[in-house]
């Protein structure tokens, strides 16, 4: 298990660090873009690359309290700074959204024509470059370790990759064909990215408020002590999780006969299994004689369930 959490800090502060320096990277060559183009679309992406870089610089920083091990105060470790983390990047996504949803509107209204069209599109080639590695890294890392802070910051750079390919279009169409594209694209992205935040803040709430595993995790610890051949069932099932950490615990029933030492190795056997099937996780197991099992206690267990 230990050797599992290191590997999930390793991953997750290697995903947080290549996307603040990609995130300064990016958004230094768009800011360049937009004073030599003055096209809105790249104003729009370069906003959206501030943003980023914000959003990942806070990343590093949260995920230092986030993956830190639990301590005196916090007993249950400090996993849920990486839900905050997503409510605040939200906060930020939904402000740079209206705005530019503003400057489109206004860029439809009053086109303005666009300079020096081709450095804006060498500049969105390399930013498409350099996303489109970032975000292989990040895939790599979410599908290792479920990080709802890299996924925040993952969604940022997604759609990143689409706007910079609508820049693209956007800087051709307005220079010849249709001078309003810089406006319409600029307001299609601030759409977009107002969708995107309402996504992160519905997932870290769910988080916050210690929203029960998926349906599959349930399953997975159901069938680990159905397979046990001394487990007789289990009641009073709880799950939740902050940051990667899973908190699990339930009552085991078992037979009256059996000893306390018994009882407490089918306890550990179990366990163990668990925690191996869905690591990081604790597992906290309360051991019930059958007998005490009321007929009441499983009929609103399986009603809960």
């Amino acid at each position: 298990m230990t050797s599992t959490k290191q590997n999930y800090n390793f991953l997750v502060r290697l995903a947080a660090i290549c996307a603040t320096i990609t995130a300064l990277i990016l958004v230094v060559i768009k800011l360049y873009a937009w004073f030599a183009t003055d096209a809105s679309a790249m104003l729009a992406s370069a906003t959206d690359s501030m943003l980023d870089l914000f959003a990942s610089v806070m990343n590093v920083v949260i995920l230092r309290f986030a993956l830190a091990p639990a301590d005196q105060e916090h007993k249950f470790g400090h996993g849920k700074a990486e839900s905050l983390a997503g409510l605040v990047q939200a906060a930020f996504v939904l402000g740079s959204a209206f705005l530019l949803m503003i400057n489109g509107v206004e860029r439809v209204i009053t086109p303005k024509a666009i300079v020096q069209t081709e450095v804006g599109v060498w500049v969105s080639v390399i930013a498409i470059f350099f996303t489109l590695a970032l975000v292989f890294i990040q895939k790599y890392v979410i599908a290792k370790t479920q990080s709802l802070a890299i996924s925040a910051d993952s969604l940022h750079y997604q759609s990143d990759l689409i706007l910079n390919l609508g820049v693209l279009a956007a800087l051709l169409l307005s220079h010849d064909y249709w001078p309003k594209a810089d406006g319409v694209f600029t307001l299609f992205v601030g759409v977009y990215l107002l969708y995107g935040a309402i996504k992160i803040i519905w997932l870290s709430v769910q988080h916050l408020m210690d929203h029960e595993l998926s349906e599959e995790e349930v399953s997975k610890i159901k069938a680990i002590v159905d397979a046990h051949d001394n487990a007789l069932g289990l009641h009073d099932l709880r799950t939740r999780q902050a940051g990667h950490q899973r908190f699990i615990q339930f009552h085991l029933e078992l037979d009256d006969t059996l000893t306390l030492l018994a009882a407490h190795s089918i306890g550990e056997a179990i366990e163990r299994e668990i925690e191996q099937a869905l690591a990081p996780c604790e597992v906290f197991i309360h051991h019930d004689p059958s007998s005490v099992v009321t007929t009441d206690t499983k009929i609103s267990h399986d009603a809960a369930h």
